[in-house]
């Protein structure tokens, strides 16, 4: 074979390279950029790269006001986005709404005295911060505060940071508040400068929505002053534009149809998995477990082998619902888009600090089906924005009446449960509201958030499954014709329902997309991710505990016990453990009832169930009155054992009650004035002796 000079391999290796380069274009090279591409491209996209300074990002885009969010279930974040629009539209701020989990906080003390900070922190859980502000809560309170300047408590280092503060609480916890409340004391104690009244809204007298109404009005006025700034009238100005793509089908692989994030888009899901990306796990088995058909509680087993979920005795499971399709069809409906629902829309922040809060190019049904929280509750204030757009006069004059009129949305929105499609049917059923920018409707409306349920099975006995109790939620309404539907719990029905040979599930009349986005949960399967939690059993199997958990509250207790159980077989030594479970019937909703008999043979008599069977004798008996019979006992194991005490299922009225039983059993037991048996309480608390998981 003759040998190649030079100049012949250099022509040959031109050739090559020109090839491969014609066969990649478009693969390799030579992509067309989305310029619409989300925030959302990739579930686990690391966020190298983008500055975590505050101030550089707040003088890149000439902003003046920064507010923050500390957010658990996205109530926090919605109400720093109205503050950041209500700045720009009425006072002309220049305003950016910033997870607090995005940046760091040691130069706050180089904060612009012209500027203004605002927090919006909701307290999650026992007095906690919510997942995004654990690191800003730690970093403002710990006990050597670094700021970039150096600098004591004593010196004010943040004597230039003007700061407005609102918190988001439920009074039925023991630490109301305290996020708001904390953070709110160590900002002044560093020197900053509050404006306005440090907000408090309340979940739990179901007033949260007023209150921040109320809060807002005079911290605007207090601002104005401060800050020499102008009042204007409001105006609505997008956030987002929304352009309808015509050179896009829904058919098209590069569109997502539910998919939380690119991963998920192109078929290659990988972890970690977490609130930002969950796993599509297989339901392994789903079963009902009361015996009466007019209410229904759910029994799961999602299965997370392979996952690299993990989870411990105690943590909660997070669902991630779908809308049901006949709210999706009544939202698309109202608003004259069911004939679009298919059409491909992408959507762009117009200001660059704004986050779209989904992944596009979508569709209008899959934004609303999977993304958007159209069940949720409806705020006055976005009622008000909405009239602008009302289809005539007389419509308009309604919705800028529910606007206004505090009482009169009361009782016309909020006491009827009315969702936002809902309350425009109310006003004019008759019209579409076909004015109604698409891009007011992401803006005001949530995104639609998982559901958290304390997992009921022990990771020491199958740390690959993970089980689920929930009771299928609906509320009826005195007066109203329409029964409001708990939109996972019924999900999660739709889906039992189907796992057991029913092929077109339609639980309480609703109906569910169960298979996913292109088809990618069939086969039964749920996107769930795992947040921990510390409701944790003693260390020591030997130390006793005492669990409170009537109705679906027992879940974690079922964990606990199967835990115990599982020690106790393999020979640990296994302390006292009683469980006070309540429910109406013996004959209906006693929760695993089976199970209970298993794990006392296995426990003998270190195990103890306690029963209230609410309806079943004249007076109602709950499980508050079984602790109180029960109190010689009681009060024997936390004084003279030191058990953990555990409470676990409603806020509001069962978890106060229990609480005030066992401050009387103290009191009464030790011989010790009440006073002093809710020091004993709180500081039982303090210590972890006293652990809760309630909701409201």
């Amino acid at each position: 074979m003759a040998q190649l000079d030079t100049l012949d391999l250099v022509v040959l290796v031109v050739l090559l390279v020109g090839a491969t380069a014609y066969f990649t274009k478009g693969t390799y090279w030579g992509v067309p950029k989305d310029p619409y591409a989300g925030s959302y491209a990739n579930g686990n996209a690391s966020k190298a790269g983008k500055s975590r300074n505050i101030l550089e990002k707040m003088d890149e885009s000439a902003k003046n006001c920064v507010i923050f969010y500390g957010s658990q279930t996205g109530t926090a974040e919605d109400y720093a986005s109205r503050l950041a629009k209500e700045g720009s539209s009425r006072f002309g701020l220049k305003t950016m709404v910033a997870d607090l989990e995005d940046y760091d906080y040691e130069n706050l003390d180089n904060f612009p005295e012209d500027k203004i900070a605002m927090f919006v922190l909701a307290t999650y859980g026992e007095g906690e911060p919510t997942d995004n502000a654990v690191d800003f809560y730690e970093f403002v309170m710990g006990e050597e505060t670094a700021f970039s300047n150096g600098g004591t408590a004593d010196e004010k280092p943040l004597s230039n940071l003007k700061f407005v503060a609102f918190g988001l609480g439920n009074n039925t916890y023991e630490h109301y508040n305290s996020m708001v409340r904390r953070v709110n004391a160590a900002l002044l104690k560093f020197g900053a400068t509050r404006i306005g009244e440090a907000g408090e809204g309340d979940d739990g007298a179901g007033t949260m929505e007023e209150d921040f109404l109320a809060w807002k009005e005079p911290m605007w006025a207090e601002l104005t002053e401060k800050m020499g700034l102008e009042e204007r009238e409001s105006v609505y100005e997008p956030v987002f534009s929304v352009t309808e793509r015509a050179d896009l089908t829904a058919e098209a692989s590069e569109v997502y149809l539910g998919e939380p994030n690119k991963n998920h888009l192109e078929g290659k899901s990988k972890g970690p998995y977490n609130s930002h990306n969950p796993y599509i796990a297989p339901i392994a088995e789903s079963r009902e477990i009361f015996t009466v058909q007019d209410r229904n509680c759910l029994h799961m087993e999602i299965d997370v082998s392979g996952s690299n979920l993990s989870y411990q005795t105690g943590d909660h499971v997070a669902v991630w619902p779908t809308n049901a399709g006949k709210e999706v069809d009544r939202f698309l409906n109202i608003l004259g888009l069911a004939d679009k629902r298919h059409t491909v829309i992408s959507v762009k922040g117009l200001d660059p600090t704004a986050r779209v809060p989904f992944p596009t190019p979508t569709t209008y049904d899959a934004a609303v089906r999977y993304h958007m929280e159209i069940c949720g509750p409806v705020s006055r204030q976005f009622v008000s924005s909405l009239a602008a757009f009302a289809p005539d006069e007389t419509s308009k004059a309604e919705m800028t009446k529910l606007g206004n009129d505090k009482d009169y949305f009361q009782d016309k929105v909020s006491h009827q449960y009315l969702n936002i499609a809902q309350v425009l049917e109310s006003v004019d059923k008759s019209k579409k509201w076909t004015n109604v920018p698409f891009s007011i409707m992401i803006e005001g409306i949530n995104k639609i958030q998982p559901r958290y349920y304390s997992i009921s099975s022990s990771s020491l006995v199958q740390k690959n499954k993970i089980s689920i109790t929930a009771v299928v939620e609906e509320i009826r309404v005195a007066g109203a014709e329409h029964v409001v539907k708990g939109v996972t719990t019924n999900y999660l029905l739709a889906l039992k329902q189907k796992q057991h040979g029913d092929l077109n599930p339609d639980p309480h009349g609703l109906t569910y997309a169960i298979t996913g986005p292109r088809n990618k949960y069939d086969g039964f399967h749920v996107p769930v991710h795992v947040r921990h939690s510390n409701f944790k059993l003693p260390s020591d199997p030997s130390k006793p505990i005492i669990m409170i958990g009537p109705g679906s509250g027992v879940a974690p207790f079922r964990g606990f016990v199967q835990e115990r159980a599982a020690q106790a077989s393999a020979g640990e030594k296994v302390g006292k453990t009683i469980l006070f479970f309540g429910c109406r019937r013996s004959t209906e909703d006693f929760l695993y009832k089976a199970e209970w008999d298993k794990f006392a043979a296995d426990l003998g008599s270190s195990f103890e169930l306690v029963t209230a069977f609410s309806r079943e004798q004249s007076q109602k008996i709950y499980v508050q009155h079984r602790l109180k019979e029960k109190a010689k006992e009681v009060n024997d194991l936390l004084q003279n054992h030191k058990a953990n005490f555990y409470v676990c299922g409603d806020a509001a009225n069962m978890a106060r009650e229990v609480s005030n039983t066992l401050v009387q059993i103290i009191s009464e037991e030790r011989g010790i004035p009440v006073e002093k048996a809710e020091e004993v309480v709180k500081s039982m608390r303090s210590s972890g002796q006293y652990q809760e998981d309630v909701w409201s």
